[in-house]
């Protein structure tokens, strides 16, 4: 009789991990369309698997479908798919992004059906959608007939411009500046995200700027020169007079700390930077923020519903004739899924419904080996969701609208699938949801501080309709060898000539950045949600068959401390080893050593293998 050893169980949460090896893979690969078996991947299954495990799992090149485990051989299949993932502070939306956005804002605001153009542009997209985000000085009125709101950026450029003006004046009256100089207005400006990475690194929170003081020193050095020191009276409390007191780097000092009031009036920290004038935000910005949407969450989870439910506002609402709301729920059965799923798959994928079976979508977007991890109130770095997998609905007016299938873990929020009600194709359902998932990330980092990445699955360069991907920028790519990750910009180039690279050789090297919208979509918003958010996860089959590789010399490798089980009996592989007869240890001892390099060492002596 085996003695029964106690199993290690992860660190960040109760349960533990088994797995069952289903050995290589073989299908036929749906993105070159070649039609051959050649797309290989090595497959596991499992009931039970803790977060912490299936995070280090993402972490090197693992996917989930339901509940098998899949990661693509990547020298050996015909398109290699490299784990990709985005990380959420540095994410700034695009044009094309931000067009998504104000597309839904104006369908919920109830001036635009989806039905015709707002404005016809012949820069329109492939469908012919508006921008929404450009106007000519011709078209200020909107369809309402009354003038179209600022944005909210706008409205604070004009505040804070106007704050510097009353400083300026401010200084003029008390005697720090002379009074009988004609100044510049003061001029606020929005720092861009690339302007921000130039700057500082670590510089996120900072939203406006102002190059004034630079202005107001070459008007006092000019009015020392004209007339030395008759218009400067009343300056003294910048200094002695001097030239040298004259520098914008003492003058941003003196208008920063006379701003400080901002502080606690606009949620705005002032600080002066060689010579300007900087404006932090202290309230952290979320892409909702970003994209002039306020996402409104509900204060508690539901408990009835099993679900937590944010409303979607638009920030200045005009004729808010729908109302859009987002429910995140634990994974389960929902017929009003499965009828939206079937009606998805039948008209965007073609699917005959006879074929779409509630059994294979259980086992697809429902069934989940994660275990569940509950908030708590002694520990904060637990999301008020909890950690596992969900389903995030979408609901204008109580209709249900989208489904996006995730899993929240301690790192990242893993996109699964997405399917959608093909009568809203309009709204561009795959991209919108994409970007609330961000800006789930975003938001919860505040409770959940772990929280740093939105993983988008696999990305095959060769694969046009997975472009999209790298689109949000800036994304890493996970080297398949070093399992490092590496900056997509990095190594673009070389995904260019090749089909499979070591990426973290790389990694070193600086690639001229390409802009990542001049490669567009040439299969539409139809396309990009097709493939949005794991349609490759259904192109590996578990039931296709296994192809058993050939025995290695396994007497070196260093099996010994991975945890077996059998019929319930947990044993080390070093303790049963001297019991297998030399056939069936060097078999076993091929399965473990194919098995600890897929998962790595850490993993391999964590997780349960399972002998059944």
């Amino acid at each position: 009789m085996m003695r029964n050893e106690a199993s290690n169980t992860s660190s960040s949460g109760g349960g533990e991990s088994v797995v069952v090896d289903v050995g290589k893979l073989q299908s036929t690969c749906g993105y070159c369309k070649s039609g051959l078996p050649s797309s290989i991947s090595h497959g596991l299954r499992s009931h039970s698997l803790t977060i912490a495990d299936y995070q280090e799992l993402l972490d090197r090149g693992w996917r989930r479908a339901g509940c098998f485990l899949y990661k693509p051989e990547m020298e050996s299949t015909c398109c290699p798919a490299y784990t990709i993932r985005l990380m959420v502070d540095k994410f700034t939306p695009s044009k094309e992004q931000q067009r998504v956005f104000k597309r839904m804002q104006r369908y919920v605001d109830g001036i635009w059906d989806g039905k015709k153009q707002e404005f016809p542009d012949k820069s329109e997209d492939s469908q012919g959608f508006a921008h929404g985000d450009e106007f000519s000085s011709s078209s200020k009125v909107g369809f309402s007939g009354t003038k179209e709101h600022k944005s909210r950026d706008d409205e604070l450029l004009i505040c804070l411009s106007e704050e510097l003006n009353l400083v300026i004046q401010s200084l003029v009256k008390s005697g720090d500046l002379p009074c009988d100089l004609q100044y510049p207005p003061g001029s606020v400006k929005f720092v861009s995200p690339a302007k921000k990475r130039q700057i500082v690194e670590g510089s996120e929170d900072l939203m406006f700027t102002s190059n004034i003081s630079f202005q107001i020193a070459a008007i006092l050095r000019k009015a020392r020169a004209d007339d030395c020191d008759a218009h400067l009276t009343g300056f003294s409390s910048f200094g002695n007079g001097t030239l040298s007191d004259l520098s914008p780097k003492t003058i941003a000092e003196k208008l920063a700390s006379a701003l400080q009031h901002l502080v606690n009036s606009l949620n705005f920290s002032v600080k002066a930077c060689n010579g300007h004038i900087n404006y932090y935000s202290s309230v952290k910005e979320t892409l909702s923020d970003k994209l002039n949407y306020r996402v409104s969450p509900s204060s508690e989870f539901s408990t009835q519903h099993d679900s937590k439910v944010r409303t979607v506002i638009p920030e200045n609402p005009r004729r808010n004739k729908r109302k859009l709301e987002i429910h995140l729920k634990r994974s389960s059965f929902d017929p009003e899924e499965f009828a939206l799923y079937k009606k998805y798959q039948t008209k965007v994928h073609n699917d005959n419904p006879d074929d779409v079976r509630e059994s294979s979508y259980k086992r697809f977007l429902v069934d989940t080996p994660l275990v569940y991890i509950p908030p708590t109130n002694d520990n904060c770095t637990v999301p008020s969701c909890g950690f596992g997998s969900f389903h995030q609905q979408y609901r204008i007016d109580g209709r249900l609208i989208a489904v996006g299938v995730i899993d929240i873990l301690p790192k990242c929020l893993s996109s699964k699938y997405l399917f959608w009600d093909p009568d809203l194709a309009f709204l561009s359902l795959g991209k919108y949801a994409a970007l609330q998932e961000i800006n789930w990330v975003i938001e919860n980092q505040r409770d959940s501080s772990s929280l740093q990445y939105y993983y988008l699955g696999y990305y095959i360069h060769s694969c046009p309709k997975m472009s999209y991907k790298a689109a949000y920028h800036p994304s890493e790519l996970l080297c398949p060898l070093r399992y490092e990750w590496v900056p997509y910009i990095f190594v673009k180039s070389v995904l260019d000539q090749t089909r499979y690279a070591v990426l973290s050789d790389y990694a070193n090297i600086q690639s001229r950045p390409l802009s990542l919208t001049q490669k567009q979509n040439e299969f539409g918003d139809e396309d990009f949600t097709n493939t949005c958010l794991g349609q490759d996860d259904t192109m590996i089959d578990p039931e296709s068959g296994s192809s058993n590789a050939e025995l290695r010399p396994v007497e070196k490798a260093d099996l010994g401390d991975i945890l077996l089980d059998k019929n319930g009996t947990r044993i080390r592989y070093k303790k049963l080893q001297r019991r297998l007869r030399p056939a069936v240890q060097a078999r076993l001892g091929n399965q473990l050593l194919t098995y600890k390099e897929m998962v790595g060492r850490q993993l391999s002596e964590r997780m349960i293998y399972s002998l059944i």
